[in-house]
């Protein structure tokens, strides 16, 4: 059977990872995710249910779902609904900083200034703004007020070799968390790619090639290797001549990330040194 045909559901896997605490605590993952398994590497089979939700347990949460909002000039500035403004995106992101700081895909977060309301793992909603973007490398900065967060661990091998584990985590619009299994493929596209209908202003020069069937509302969302370690972020999922999904997603690696982090934000650790040798 063809790789890209051997797509199946693993079914819905109801993480209870928080126990029976009567309150969640900022890090307790208390979000169902569904999985989803793209291809099975020969010999590098996820084993089960449990195993992902061991890989969960570690990564959830450091993902969030976002709501994007741009202020409504036709409501006077002295109302109260001025600075709710007008939903114009949704998408996936993830914290990078302690002190409140998500990364998602720019043409998510569309423009500096929007409002952005999180919804983080503890399941309650937090509020930001976007605070930098880079819309020809599809990356921006989200600042949440009073939210600290558990931040990603960058994985300090940059070297993915084709057909290692990965795996996402990202809300398809219209439905529930989802948690995507799939292959590494290539860590270069070998052109740059325009989005479609935004004037060449989001897109991106190069990226990660991923065997993953990727939805919209995964933009943005983590990609982690079978460690739990990040490796990139989502931003596109590919389709054929007819418009018919190809089971296959770019993403934005880590070393890209880092270099646009480091530049709108005070880095440490693993992003620090990353962010050394993106150049």
């Amino acid at each position: 059977m063809p790789l890209l045909s051997r797509m199946f559901m693993a079914g819905f896997v109801g993480l209870a990872l928080a126990g029976c605490e009567a309150t969640q605590s900022l890090d307790s993952e208390s979000r169902d995710f569904q999985v989803q398994q793209t291809s099975l590497p020969p010999g590098e089979a996820i084993a089960g249910t449990e195993q992902v939700a061991g890989l969960v347990r570690r990564s959830g949460p450091s993902y969030v779902t976002l709501v994007v909002s741009e202020k409504n000039s036709q409501v006077p500035a002295t109302s109260k609904d001025a600075d709710r403004g007008t939903a114009v995106t949704s998408g996936s992101g993830f914290v990078v900083d302690g002190n409140g700081f998500i990364m998602t895909a720019a043409h998510v977060a569309k423009r500096q200034g929007n409002t952005v309301s999180a919804r983080a793992a503890n399941g309650r909603v937090y509020s930001g703004s976007v605070v930098a973007i880079m819309p020809e490398n599809d990356m921006a900065l989200i600042k949440l007020r009073g939210f600290s967060g558990k931040p990603v661990t960058p994985s300090d091998n940059q070297c993915l070799s084709k057909g290692k584990i990965v795996y996402s985590l990202g809300r398809p619009h219209a439905q529930g968390d989802t948690a995507r299994l799939g292959e590494f493929e290539a860590m270069h596209f070998g052109q740059a790619v325009r989005y479609p209908g935004t004037n060449g202003k989001f897109g991106y020069p190069d990226a990660m090639v991923l065997r993953l069937s990727t939805q919209k509302g995964e933009s943005g969302g983590p990609l982690f290797d079978g460690e739990g370690n990040l490796v990139g972020m989502i931003v596109s999922t590919l389709y054929d001549g007819q418009g018919q999904p190809l089971n296959l997603a770019h993403a934005v690696p880590s070393r890209t990330l880092a270099g646009f982090l480091c530049t709108n934000l005070q880095c440490q650790g693993r992003w620090s040194s990353l962010n050394s040798c993106s150049g």
